[in-house]
């Protein structure tokens, strides 16, 4: 039997999350998310930019003084002033940010490779004699050139970083050149390497798990995605595609993460969409009548590889325009009636008028109702019954 493999997450929901246009949590709110990630088994938590401000230094300390099982790191620029402030905040690691593509470091900070190199060189030493672990973050990574990436690479471990972190900064990277570049990396040093994905062509997750599959150690995650322009690689999608596609492990328990799951879209006024893979409300819920009825046989007939309750949910079965009469059956026998044949086909063109009307389902009272409307003569019946 092959033995699991197991990914670190590293989530990074309070400090790339919290960077989405106007979203702002409050210290008892990152409280309340970090002991909630770290109860469902997150392993590692990035909390903040110490260099904000002591209001955001506060939140740190407040964090890291919960005595949660998880590694703590903050973020910060590759600079002197900005690691003073990492200074006595509880934290475990920092991620040492720094360009690594040519645009950022010459139209950016109109600096030349060699200075990139010489600041890893005189930083990660000055973060390790502050007892703080360093990750070398490469802003830009994905556009950078991969023989510079490579001496980057070498010179952080030289320097004693334990972690170089992979930034797709602006979303261009797609899984076949992630994974290439991955084992390219993974193949030039031992230090370990975590994979930091943006969402702008919608390939956060798939990137994220192909740079597993080449060799990363460790990824970033936010719970829903939650992050800069398009989001970042949501933690919930992460999770299972590892755990179902690849038999990969992380340690995270998703089956209470509902409640991880409003808090943070109360907190960050994100609300999470209808059709949001595995946390939507639509994520499980089935109407077209084919469906419904292939689910009443064996959920398997139309259930992919996420049973609901590894998320804490279950199938839920609406009415709606593409409902078949096995799902009108259904339903009135949950509310203690029993129709005829003749009966389901009349309320199932009721439905179909209220759902084109209202935009909604139907509940129990307009059910009622329709059944109170039928005539007195059966209606004939509906015609064939869609499929999906």
């Amino acid at each position: 039997m092959t033995p699991t493999r197991y990914i670190t997450i590293d989530d990074t929901t309070l400090r790339d999350g919290e960077q989405s246009a106007g979203v702002a949590f409050s210290v008892d709110e990152k409280m309340q998310i970090a002991s909630q990630l770290d109860a469902i088994g997150v392993t590692e938590l990035e909390i903040g930019i110490p260099a904000m401000g002591e209001e955001e230094r506060d939140s740190i300390r407040a964090i890291s003084a919960m005595g949660i099982d998880a590694t703590l790191l903050a973020w910060s620029r590759m600079r002197a002033d900005d690691l003073q402030h990492c200074r006595h905040l509880g934290i475990d690691l920092v991620d040492l940010s720094i360009p690594v593509s040519d645009q950022q470091i010459s139209r950016k900070l109109g600096r030349d490779r060699n200075w990139v190199l010489d600041e890893i060189k005189r930083h990660v030493p000055a973060a390790l004699d502050m007892s703080l672990e360093v990750c070398v973050g490469g802003e830009d990574a994905s556009r950078a050139d991969v023989d510079f990436l490579l001496r980057v690479l070498e010179t952080a471990q030289q320097a004693g970083a334990r972690r170089f972190r992979f930034a797709d900064t602006v979303g261009v990277m797609e899984p076949f050149g992630i994974m290439n570049v991955m084992q390219q990396l993974r193949a030039h040093c031992d230090i370990e390497i975590e994979m930091h994905a943006h969402d702008d062509l919608g390939l956060a997750t798939a990137n994220t798990v192909a740079a597993v599959m080449g060799g990363a150690t460790h990824v970033n995650t936010t719970v829903h995605g939650l992050g800069e322009r398009a989001g970042n690689a949501p933690l919930e999608e992460v999770v299972m595609a590892l755990r179902h596609l690849y038999q990969i492990e992380t340690g995270v328990d998703l089956s209470g993460y509902g409640e991880v799951s409003s808090l943070v879209s109360d907190a960050s006024g994100r609300p999470v969409a209808w059709h949001k893979s595995l946390v939507g409300h639509g994520a499980f819920t089935h109407e077209a009548g084919i469906h419904v009825d292939g689910l009443l046989k064996d959920p398997m007939n139309y259930q992919g590889v996420v049973d609901p309750l590894e998320m804490g949910r279950t199938h839920r079965m609406i009415l709606g325009k593409h409902s078949g009469t096995h799902a009108v059956h259904r339903a009135y026998r949950e509310i203690g009636l029993s129709l005829k044949h003749e009966q389901a086909c009349a309320i199932l063109g009721s439905i179909r008028r209220f759902v084109t009307t209202t935009k909604r389902s139907p509940t129990r009272g307009d059910l009622h109702r329709f059944y109170e409307q039928l005539p007195d003569v059966a209606s004939p019946c509906c015609m064939a019954e869609l499929s999906a």
